[in-house]
């Protein structure tokens, strides 16, 4: 429990540095950007993959970074690209989703099976559960009606999205891009 605290404290402290909100910023506009790449296959189902990018965010700042981040992050995707009416229950799931991802992923060693795990519990907690009750509550269809399809979609997403985190990920750990991000400073920034 005590890890789990610091884990959190830690991702607070980043919040507060400069380098930690340019770096998300700029991740930001690289999610928005793959967003218009969305395949739309009806209208409760979309396949895209601007998560892959987000999963940095909590992987290099932590929790409390990631939930701001995907906070902030589905309210300038609703407004650059509004997909119907603005609900606040998926503001909170991509809050959600930030806040597991990064209490996973955050200052632990980057493995597969810890990938595959967090990105299960998310798609199962996040995507499958939480998105398809809200979507039933916007759309009046009831939730068993929606949940095969949207079962179906992100199982087939899970290792794909998993193996695109992780191999790149793991690449830029190993060409020294991860370590550079958390180490940068500004030149006359106080550590």
């Amino acid at each position: 429990m005590k890890k789990l605290a610091t884990v959190y404290r830690d991702s607070c402290r980043e919040l507060k540095q400069v380098r930690t909100i340019t770096t998300a910023a700029m991740f930001m506009a690289v999610s928005v950007v793959l967003g218009y790449f969305t395949i739309e296959a009806g209208p409760y189902l979309k396949i895209g993959f601007g998560s892959v990018v987000n999963q940095f965010v909590y992987f290099l700042f932590g929790p409390v970074v990631g939930g701001f981040y995907g906070g902030v992050l589905d309210l300038v995707k609703y407004v650059v690209k509004p997909t119907g009416a603005f609900f606040p229950g998926f503001t909170f799931n991509a809050i959600l989703a930030g806040i597991i991802y990064g209490t996973f992923l955050y200052q632990r060693p980057l493995t597969f099976k810890r990938t595959l795990a967090v990105h299960f519990i998310v798609i199962m907690v996040c995507n499958v559960f939480l998105n398809t009750l809200f979507l039933s509550m916007m759309s009046g269809k009831g939730i068993l009606a929606l949940i095969p399809m949207r079962l179906v979609k992100n199982m087939i997403m899970w290792p794909i999205d998993t193996a695109l985190f992780y191999l790149i990920a793991k690449k830029m750990e190993d060409a020294g891009i991860v370590k550079a991000i958390r180490k940068f400073r500004l030149p006359g920034a106080r550590a």
